[in-house]
């Protein structure tokens, strides 16, 4: 690919200094997983040498095909925790109330943890003669959920940097400790707006039920610990903050990367979306599962018009009960669009039955098809056949249609997921679905139906359309490489603010 030649000398020179030796560890939900092994082989192909971090049974369902040996997997057990099912080490596992819990056992690996690095900061030198994994560590790129891991690199003498696989919008509105406490937020509406520290266009607000999440990740759980005061007591001691985002993505008038570099004090480097190489590389959420599930998918795209077909995706966490799938489902049918729906069955859905409305299947049949678990994401959305995508809006679903360019129906749940689709909504290249409660939770078949036909039929979906194949083109680039040169530049960042560096 043209794209992968001219970034190669970049690559090489990436890595000119000398090769970074980078431990990598993200948080238990393939939601993070993911991107921080997309960033590992981004590190990697630029001739750095990569110690991924992660419980057994996820590193089982990685995505295999990671063939470069700079990469190596290094596994720490999970302790058990009282409540915390047998052989549960990933968000996707659990229902919402017990996620709390893994939290708990995943503090459990700091003494682990502190082994095994000191294991490798005993077992290699600084000096510029020691290579390889050989090399002791040079950075540990870790995540939110990590506030006692920066002491234990301090004691060893390794840098962090918090890698935030959000928008850097949402940074903005989660703010440092130091807004917070100057600003406080307390009732379930002060979450709702942007904070004062961020002026923003009316729109980019949070529903009442989500800004009821977000002020509940501002209070203790069962781990005894706040989201919020993992990240702030994880940032303050961290060196850089690095982005999965990029300045074209977020809200233009904003200068929101500006903005977190004064809130936090220290450099902020956006990484890029680390969007997927190749379409056929298996580089979505999961998409290296059973070659069985790639045939039907594809083949029944296959036989459909081009750009006519919706695909329609929730993600594998998304806090869905049976009655909204029911609802998401006679919308699908009331719209007449043609579709391809992924349908998982989400974990605070279960026992749930029957997940589909009786008959739906039969009465949709030949305009639409339903594939119960795994889809290959990324392929699915490069088929000429797909039109639109409808999302959570999570944002690596978001940022994976970025790369083909397509409108968005979106129906956001929790996290950060309203506030992306406000965002997708101001640039232009999507509608959500209306909610018809005080708190915006609930929707019905009617809202559905009509999100849909404003993108695949109306005359405002061809509107769309133009705007986001546009928002490719600025994303991407017409070499695709726009996104790689963020990651030389967060290598470049690296290289300048290593302890190796300053000793």
């Amino acid at each position: 690919m043209a794209g992968d030649k001219q970034q190669q000398p970049q690559q090489e020179a990436s890595a000119s200094a000398h090769p970074l030796h980078v431990v990598v560890f993200p948080w238990l939900a393939f939601g993070h997983l993911i991107p921080f092994l997309e960033l590992s082989k981004r590190l990697a192909a630029r001739g750095h040498f990569i110690t991924f971090v992660t419980t057994p049974a996820n590193a089982a369902r990685l995505p295999t095909g990671l063939s470069d040996a700079r990469v190596r997997i290094v596994e720490l057990a999970l302790p058990r925790v009282d409540g915390l099912p047998e052989g549960a080490e990933s968000t996707a596992d659990l229902p919402p109330e017990k996620v709390e819990l893994l939290k708990a056992a995943f503090d459990g690996l700091a003494a682990p943890f502190d082994d095994l690095l000191a294991a490798a900061c005993c077992a290699g030198g600084r000096e510029q003669a020691a290579e390889g994994f050989g090399r002791r560590p040079d950075w540990i790129v870790l995540d939110f959920a990590h506030y006692w891991l920066c002491p234990i690199a301090e004691k060893h003498q390794v840098p962090c940097a918090i890698f935030f696989i959000f928008t850097a919008t949402s940074i903005a509105y989660a703010g440092s400790r130091r807004q917070n406490a100057s600003h406080p937020r307390v009732t379930v509406d002060d979450f709702m707006p942007m904070p004062r520290w961020f002026p923003s266009p009316p729109s980019l607000a949070f529903r009442r039920h989500e800004a009821a999440w977000m002020a509940a990740a501002f209070r203790p759980n069962a781990s005894g610990v706040s989201d919020f005061e993992r990240i702030w007591r994880t940032e303050e001691r961290c060196r850089i903050l690095v982005l999965r985002s990029c300045p074209e993505v977020e809200p233009p008038q904003l200068r929101v990367f500006p903005l977190l570099a004064e809130l936090f004090g220290k450099p902020v480097v956006p990484a890029g979306l680390l969007l997927p190489e190749d379409a056929r590389d298996g580089g979505g959420h999961g998409d290296d599962g059973p070659e069985v599930a790639r045939p039907s998918a594809l083949q029944w795209l296959d036989g459909q018009p081009p750009r006519s077909v919706l695909y329609v995706a929730l993600g594998s966490e998304a806090p869905v009960t049976a009655a909204s799938v029911h609802e998401l489902a006679l919308g699908l049918e009331l719209s007449g669009a043609r579709f391809l729906w992924a349908l998982r069955q989400p974990p605070s859905a279960a026992g749930e039955q029957p997940l589909l409305p009786e008959g739906f299947e039969q009465r949709v049949a030949g305009r639409g098809l339903v594939i119960a678990g795994w889809v290959p994401q990324v392929r699915v959305l490069a088929h000429a056949a797909v039109g639109a995508f409808l999302t959570h809006c999570g944002w690596g679903s978001v940022t994976e249609s970025f790369r083909f360019g397509h409108p968005l129906v979106m129906l956001p749940f929790v996290t950060d997921q309203g506030l992306i689709a406000r965002m997708m909504v101001e640039r232009g290249v999507g509608v959500e679905v209306a909610r018809r409660d005080d708190d915006g939770e609930a929707f019905v078949r009617e809202d559905v139906a009509a999100a849909v036909r404003r993108v695949m039929v109306e005359e405002e979906g061809k509107e769309l359309a133009v705007n986001a194949r546009r928002l490719r083109e600025v994303v991407v680039g017409d070499d695709g490489g726009r996104q790689e040169r963020y990651v030389d530049e967060l290598v470049d960042c690296m290289q300048r603010h290593s302890f190796t560096e300053v000793l």
